[in-house]
């Protein structure tokens, strides 16, 4: 006997919703991120010496990057002048790595015009700095991508340029300029906080044009060479209604672009203003809880809370990042391998699209800056690799998993355990993880608030086939778990000899 297909009244109010969303390629998305200088070497760095004149020094692979000195007359510290002469030919030729990993969206760091090694100091948003190549690379990139089908997204980083800007330097020195009234000049300040990045008037319709309003402004323009999406850096001091102007155009040029915003507050109100954010909330309460700084019982009413408020659609959209270039790596925040593991599996099965950062797929090590913008260690990438190998599993494991990448989100009653539940219209793709940060084993019964669960049901465990698992009970089920041990249960709809109590739901 086969489940019936008709739904009930509460799936009725389902329908379409979870297909509408894996008809997004922006719901679910599995990101990695690349700092294009620190990922490959170019292939003949000598043919690259000239452009890295004094004080801009490029540096051998193997070094790693350290804190510097501040140039006087640079104006700059030395380690945002130093460069290891990764470009988009060299990322295109490593390329594969990323395909094997299976994600679905490649995000760099900038690569506009700029003076340092960071690139958050435009001179010409229209240009590709040299030492990465041409608008050109960023077609055949974009490309590449789309072969594989996978996505393309670039950092635009609208609020500030760079002191050497030419728009700048002409509106800094020339009263008369065209460009005055583009950069925010206060006392003591070349044109903002920053003494390199002076903050352009966003309030100035000309600068909107410019940056997202015109046909061939910064943003249309890009989305029409082939790029998928913006990562917005500081969108904070874009302000909601701008940021809303911007994303409209940016899905006006491209329906379906993604607007991204480097957001660290609470997300609720920034949405529809972009369509996600970096979801630095969600990855402090994760990684405070896993720190033992709050209770897994804190963190799930957080994670709930964020749910109810900012619903599931925009968190798909989201990037969750457990490192970043502005931020110490995993390794070093999470000093136990278990609570790592811990980390990524909640990355993996959360509502939110993962954001992998370059190298931590290695186990990459990183302090702060610019510690953990280290070149990438190709010398890792091997089957001998655990850390690489946990992650390829959890990879797969999503893609395997239709509720882990577009399903609802509902929290489980439980005590000491962080504990949810990822589920769709379908019983059989329902996903509950259990999660026990601490360094005491747990048994404890907890309630899955899932009416489709049935009684005495089979139930396997995703990350360990081989284990089996005490059925449901009227909801309730019992559960018992090691020192940092995560399971991921799924009820087992299968027919056995013919007979399954799933016979009647779907």
């Amino acid at each position: 006997m086969t489940p019936i297909s008709s739904a009930n009244r509460y799936d009725a109010q389902l329908e379409g919703r979870f297909e509408a969303r894996e008809d997004d390629w922006r719901n679910g998305a599995v990101t990695y991120q690349v700092l294009v200088d620190r990922y490959a070497p170019a292939a003949d760095l000598s043919a690259k010496q000239h452009l890295y004149p004094a004080p801009k020094r490029l540096r051998d692979w193997s070094e790693l990057p350290r804190q510097g000195r501040y140039l006087e007359e640079a104006r700059l510290w030395s380690h945002e002048v130093e460069f290891w002469g990764g470009d988009l030919a060299s990322l295109r030729a490593r390329l594969q790595h990323i395909i094997d990993l299976g994600v679905d969206v490649l995000y760099l760091n900038p690569i506009c015009k700029a003076y340092t090694n960071h690139k958050y100091d435009a001179l010409d948003y229209a240009e590709v700095s040299p030492e990465y190549g041409t608008r050109q690379d960023v077609k055949a990139l974009a490309d590449d991508l789309h072969r594989h089908g996978m996505k393309l997204v670039l950092d635009g980083v609208f609020n500030h340029m760079g002191r050497h800007a030419a728009r700048f330097q002409d509106a800094k020195t020339n009263p008369a300029s065209p460009w005055r009234n583009w950069f925010i000049f206060g006392e003591g300040m070349p044109g903002g906080a920053a003494e390199n990045l002076p903050e352009l008037n966003m309030e100035n319709p000309a600068v909107q044009a410019w940056l997202w309003g015109d046909r061939d402004s910064v943003v249309r323009g890009y989305l029409r060479d082939g790029v998928d999406g913006w990562r917005l850096d500081v969108a904070h001091d874009i302000g909601m209604d701008l940021l809303h102007a911007l994303t409209q155009a940016a899905h006006d040029e491209k329906p379906g672009s993604l607007v991204v915003g480097e957001l660290w507050n609470w997300p609720k109100e920034w949405f529809p203003a972009v369509d996600g954010v970096m979801n630095f909330s969600l990855r402090e309460i994760i990684l405070r809880c896993l720190g033992g700084r709050i209770t897994p019982a804190l963190a799930l009413r957080m994670i709930g809370r964020m749910v109810a408020e900012c619903g599931v659609e925009p968190l798909l959209k989201s990037w969750l990042m457990l490192d970043n270039h502005d931020t110490i790596r995993l390794t070093n925040a999470l000093t136990d391998e278990r609570a790592r593991r811990m980390a990524q599996v909640l990355q993996f099965t959360l509502p939110c699209a993962p954001n992998l950062y370059y190298g931590s797929e290695l186990g990459m090590e990183g302090g702060a800056d610019p510690e953990m913008r280290a070149p990438m260690r190709w010398d890792l990438v091997n089957d001998d690799n655990a850390t690489l190998q946990w992650t390829k599993q959890l990879m797969a494991l999503r893609r395997r998993q239709r509720a882990l990448r577009v399903g609802d989100w509902r929290a489980i009653e439980c005590e000491r355990l962080l504990a949810f539940e990822r589920h769709t219209d379908r019983v059989g793709e329902t996903v509950i993880v259990l999660a026990n940060p601490s360094d005491e084993p747990v048994t404890e019964t907890v309630l899955v608030a899932n009416s489709k669960l049935m009684n005495h049901s089979p139930v396997n465990d995703l990350l360990h086939p081989e284990r089996g698992h005490a059925p449901f009970l009227a909801g309730l089920l019992e559960v018992s778990l090691q020192p940092w041990e995560t399971r991921l249960l799924q009820p087992n709809t299968q027919a056995d000899r013919g007979y399954t109590t799933y016979k009647r739901v779907r």
